[in-house]
């Protein structure tokens, strides 16, 4: 007589079978092609009604860090520091980080990397044409910065008006260098001059960062009470510059100057617990920093801006 299947009846067929081993021997695969290491171009975030958008435009290897970032030390304080961050002493990863700022009316770009190729990439990886940036935003005239301002003999942001220092441009224009003659004086006719203080847009507003250059610009923004600060190449190591901020660093051109600007830049974003964007940071480049005995130490955006969106 056929037996009915009921579940009981099912569950004690199952029962019945032979176990199979979860490590059973199974066919191997081909090999995958290893594809190295990679980091998106691009994070996204909210702050008030802005959007806040950094940008990998570039990354390369440094030799040589200590002459880099610690002129003035000793080899074997350096190399202490080095250790203490688990960093190793022969080598630095340098990150080239513009920041793209969405204010709901315009498209403001805060620098443009080492050239276009890298901007345009990140750009486009973020979802935006380089036509549609509105605004670019030049804090200071290093070649890193500038890179990206030209193709060639065509502005990269073809629609774009321009804004940058008036003390960092009236140093550059007289310098016969050839970064600013190719990049920056064939869009001065497209360019508004600020002084600490003013703004580019409402919520935006420059600050006087002077020492890396002559007239070196971090940049404030606030929306819907919450704010952020641009500190472009206030501090150029997370580790090195601000654990140390009276460190030298080769690229500053005023390094007294730019040692008292760290100080007083990161005392206040310290004080007032907001986060910053650091231009050589490492990518995402943005986070939060506390006072510490000596000077500053990094915190890296882990969440919490996430939490704004």
């Amino acid at each position: 007589m056929p037996m009915t299947m009921t579940r009981r009846n099912a569950l004690l067929a199952g029962a019945a079978l032979p176990l199979v081993p979860a490590f059973a021997a199974r066919p191997v695969l081909a090999a995958a092609e290893k594809q190295g290491a990679a980091t998106p171009p691009f994070r996204r975030y909210a702050l008030g009604s802005f959007e806040v958008t950094p940008l990998l435009a570039g990354t390369r290897v440094q030799e040589g860090p200590k002459e880099i970032f610690a002129a003035n030390v000793p080899q074997e304080e350096f190399e202490a520091a080095a250790r203490a961050a688990f960093l190793p002493t022969d080598r630095a990863q340098g990150f080239f980080t513009p920041t793209l700022v969405n204010t709901g009316s315009e498209l403001i770009l805060f620098d443009t990397g080492l050239a276009p190729e890298g901007i345009v990439a990140a750009l486009e990886a973020a979802g935006h044409a380089p036509d549609a940036v509105d605004v670019v935003v030049i804090t200071h005239m290093h070649g890193d910065h500038i890179g990206g301002l030209m193709e060639g003999d065509t502005p990269t942001f073809a629609k774009a008006r321009y804004v940058t220092g008036q003390v960092e441009n009236d140093h550059w224009s007289a310098q016969g260098n050839e970064g600013y003659e190719s990049k920056v004086r064939p869009l001065l006719d497209r360019m508004t001059f600020v002084a600490g203080g003013d703004e580019v847009a409402p919520g935006i507003t420059a600050v006087e960062a002077f020492g890396h250059t002559p007239g070196h610009m971090a940049w404030r923004l606030e929306s819907e009470g919450q704010a952020l600060m641009l500190t472009a190449d206030a501090a150029n190591h997370y580790a090195f510059s601000l654990g140390h901020p009276d460190w030298e660093v080769r690229f500053d051109m005023d390094k007294a100057a730019a040692a008292a600007t760290r100080r007083a830049l990161f005392g206040r974003i310290a004080e007032e617990r907001i986060p910053f964007i650091g231009y050589h940071m490492p990518f995402p480049a943005i986070g939060f920093v506390e006072t510490t005995d000596e000077g500053f130490r990094f915190v890296p955006e882990s969440y919490q801006l996430m939490l704004n969106g």
